[in-house]
């Protein structure tokens, strides 16, 4: 009888101490759902880009991508950001599929624009840049280098 007591109140510390962390886990990260606003993107290709990626604006992180899908039409990918709310975009802004260095992620980088009206939600951007694959790149190079065309 005595060991099952030891056991119970070691078992409710343990479930104590994992509530603890997950706490802690949540409140560090940028989990939390904001009060911000949506904005869209269409992109030809978003290689690599994941939901929960970076928005940034001048390399500081202003929002996450929370939903892809495709557009049955024009075969684009549509890409959903939320922003912060204090986060204020020119209509004219241009959004960027970036990477974060040569084997990082990829992450929405914003540009903001000049033009006195703001981008409301669920706007969309006008002007995009599409992710470039490392692939591709490789390719350009090697015709570069050899002359010949690669396939």
């Amino acid at each position: 009888m005595n060991r099952s007591v030891i056991e119970t109140i070691m078992g409710a510390v343990v479930l104590l101490v994992a509530g603890f962390f997950l706490v802690f886990a949540y409140e560090t990260t940028d989990l939390r759902v904001g009060g911000g606003y949506e904005l869209t993107a269409r992109f030809n290709a978003v290689d690599g880009l994941t939901l929960g990626s970076d928005v940034r604006v001048g390399g500081v992180k202003v929002g996450s991508v929370i939903d892809q899908g495709i557009d049955q039409e024009l075969y684009q990918a549509v890409v959903t950001m939320a922003l912060r709310p204090e986060v204020r975009l020119p209509a004219d802004s241009r959004a960027v599929i970036a990477s974060d260095g040569l084997l990082g992620g990829r992450y929405v980088k914003i540009e903001p624009g000049s033009a006195p009206e703001l981008l409301a939600d669920g706007d969309s951007f006008g002007r995009t840049e599409d992710a470039i694959a490392l692939e591709e790149l490789l390719g350009r190079v090697i015709f570069l280098v050899t002359g010949e065309e690669v396939e």
